[in-house]
């Protein structure tokens, strides 16, 4: 076999091998994406009814007894004079995710931008080995960085980061924190999505419903009736033993059901991410092969002419 087609066909060989390779790990992404999409649905029910018990709440809460405020809801409610700001940055531990930790890590030097910050005046709190290596490289200054979530992470494995994140905030390690990671929208498309975590607000405390409508109105230029919390009429509760105890309660599980919740979404988003990209890589080799293959076909068929070409010239020259 001459050496320009057995190059050929060892190519096409190691190209199918690839193509074995990824459209397993297709197959693995796909089965966890499953899995923890399966696992979100009880989650988002429970965080739903937090934050909606909690904007209740609150609004009950501020209009009767403000001056009650404890230390917990005074700490996460209460805005005060930013001099530090945290940035929690959710990005995977490996590659093949397509351009899921670039379009991350590309939204969070927006925010900076926007928000003049510096390495000076701002703090990073690293979830993912590629987010924790990109600022490194660069000098930042992370405060927290853990590695290793788990591909369906349980509440209690995450708790340990959420209760870090909420007592940075306690101690004034910084004053204020946004969240970036990537949301799952569907196996198709995802989008990085910024989110004010702490201090928590009134308008964090919405829905997106009532985002869009927010949005919406500022859009039109609606003067705004009441607060941004009058979008959704409030529950009448009864509170024993009293209104800020259980807001008190309430603003820690909702703290932690938040950044949990922005964890699940990257690793949905993640997985996401990485069947496609891995499904794109064996749509590629499928097509290397079909190009490589009729490249193949056609040296061989050239071959075999110049053969009978010689084999033929040789007998015309014995006659």
């Amino acid at each position: 076999m001459p050496a320009s087609l057995a190059a050929v066909k060892h190519k096409i060989e190691s190209t199918k091998s690839t193509r074995q390779i990824t459209s397993a790990m297709q197959m693995v992404s796909t089965a966890k994406l499953n899995q923890i999409q399966h696992h979100t649905q009880t989650y988002e029910v429970y965080a739903e009814k937090v934050r909606q018990m909690l904007a209740d709440l609150v609004k009950s809460h501020s209009a009767t007894s403000a001056a009650s405020q404890d230390d917990v809801y005074a700490a996460l409610f209460k805005k005060r004079p930013v001099k530090k700001t945290g940035i929690l940055v959710i990005t995977s531990d490996r590659g093949l995710v397509g351009s899921y930790n670039s379009n991350i890590i590309k939204e969070t030097m927006s925010l900076m931008a926007k928000h003049n910050l510096t390495k000076d005046n701002t703090v990073f709190l690293t979830i993912g080995k590629t987010g924790t290596e990109f600022f490194k490289k660069r000098d930042m200054n992370i405060v927290y960085q853990y590695s290793g979530v788990s591909d369906v992470p349980l509440f209690r494995e995450v708790l340990p980061i959420v209760r870090t994140a909420v007592q940075m905030y306690n101690d004034g390690v910084f004053d204020e924190l946004y969240t970036v990671h990537s949301h799952y929208v569907n196996r198709i498309t995802s989008h990085v999505m910024v989110h004010d975590a702490l201090p928590i607000t009134e308008k964090s405390l919405l829905s997106e419903k009532e985002l869009a409508q927010l949005a919406t109105n500022d859009q039109q230029d609606k003067p705004a009736n009441g607060d941004v919390m009058t979008a959704h009429v409030s529950a009448e509760y009864e509170f024993e033993p009293s209104d800020t105890a259980i807001v008190s309660a309430l603003v820690e599980q909702y703290a932690e059901s938040a950044l949990y919740g922005a964890i699940l979404d990257a690793k949905i988003s993640e997985h996401s991410s990485s069947a496609n990209a891995m499904r794109s890589a064996t749509d590629n080799a499928d097509d290397i092969v079909s190009t490589l293959q009729l490249q193949y076909n056609r040296a061989r068929q050239a071959a075999i002419t110049t053969e009978i070409t010689e084999i033929t010239g040789g007998m015309t020259a014995q006659e």
